[in-house]
C-alpha cells in the first residue's frame, strides 16, 4: 500500500446562510472562500490558469466549477440559468473585504451553485461557464443513480465528485465560518482517507452552509471508477462514495 501523501487542498467554505429545517437551495449564487498550498510559486502562471473543470454534487442537486488562481480569492457563482440540459454559469470575483489583497499563488478553487429546476442530473449536462474573459464549456456525465432533484431540499450529507484524474470536490455542510481543515490525505486503489482537524475550542457561527473542499490524490494514485472516501475528525466521520 502506498505511503500517505500530504494533501494539496483548496478548502472552500460558502458564505450563503441556509435554514436547517426544510431548506431548499435555490438556483442563485453561492460564494466561497479557500486556502491552499500553491501549485506554483508566487507570481508564476501555468497553462492551467484558464482551465475550467466541474462535477455534480449533493445527489444531483448541485454543481461545482473548479478554476485556478489565488487561493484566497475564490470566485463566487453570480448567476445560473438553464435551457434544457445546458446550464449557463457566471462567476465573479469575491466581494472585497476592505483592502484585502489576493495571494499570488496558483491553486484549484471550487465554486458551488445549485442546478436550476428542470435540469435532469441523470443525463449529460453542459456547463457554459463565464469568468471574466474566460468562457468555457464543461461537459458533465449524468449519473442514473442520482435520486436528488434540482430545487428539492438537501439531506445535508457529505457527497463528492471527480473533476480530474485523482482530484475531487468534497461537499460538506456546517458553519460557514468554520471550513473543514485537512490534516492528512492518503489513498490507493479503490479507497482513501481524509483526516480533518478537530478544534473543540473554535467558535463557529450557527448557520448551515455548504462547504467545498478540493482533495487531490495525484494522477493514477486511485481508482476513479469505484472509490470510497473515509472522513475522519472535524465532526465529519463517515464514508462517501465518490461519483463522476
Amino acid at each position: 500500500m502506498e505511503s500517505p501523501s500530504r494533501v494539496i487542498a483548496a478548502l472552500s467554505s460558502l458564505a450563503a446562510v441556509l435554514l436547517i429545517a426544510g431548506c431548499t437551495i435555490g438556483p442563485g449564487a453561492t460564494g466561497s472562500q479557500a486556502t491552499s498550498n500553491p501549485s506554483s510559486g508566487p507570481g508564476q502562471s501555468t497553462d492551467d490558469s484558464d482551465d475550467v473543470e466541474g462535477t455534480l454534487l449533493d445527489d444531483g442537486r448541485m454543481f461545482a466549477v473548479v478554476t485556478w488562481g489565488s487561493s484566497t480569492c475564490v470566485p463566487q457563482v453570480d448567476t445560473v440559468s438553464a435551457e434544457g440540459q445546458t446550464v449557463s454559469v457566471t462567476l465573479v470575483e469575491p466581494e472585497s473585504e476592505g483592502e484585502k489583497a489576493c495571494t499570488a499563488d496558483l491553486a484549484s478553487r471550487a465554486s458551488v451553485g445549485a442546478l436550476p429546476e428542470g435540469v435532469d442530473p441523470t443525463k449529460e449536462i453542459t456547463l457554459q461557464v463565464t469568468y471574466g474573459d474566460v468562457v468555457d464549456d464543461v461537459d458533465l456525465d449524468g449519473d442514473p443513480s442520482f435520486t436528488g432533484t434540482p430545487g428539492s431540499p438537501t439531506e445535508y450529507t457529505p457527497t463528492a465528485g471527480w473533476f480530474d484524474d485523482g482530484s475531487l470536490v468534497l461537499l460538506t455542510w456546517g458553519s460557514s465560518s468554520c471550513a473543514p481543515v485537512v490534516e492528512e490525505l492518503e489513498g490507493s486503489g479503490a479507497s482513501g482517507t481524509a483526516t480533518f482537524a478537530t478544534d473543540d475550542d473554535q467558535v463557529c457561527t450557527m448557520d448551515m452552509a455548504p462547504r467545498a473542499t478540493i482533495l487531490e490524490f495525484g494522477d493514477d494514485a486511485v481508482d476513479d471508477d469505484a472509490f470510497t472516501l473515509t472522513l475522519v475528525g472535524g465532526g465529519l466521520d463517515g464514508t462517501v462514495e465518490v461519483r463522476g
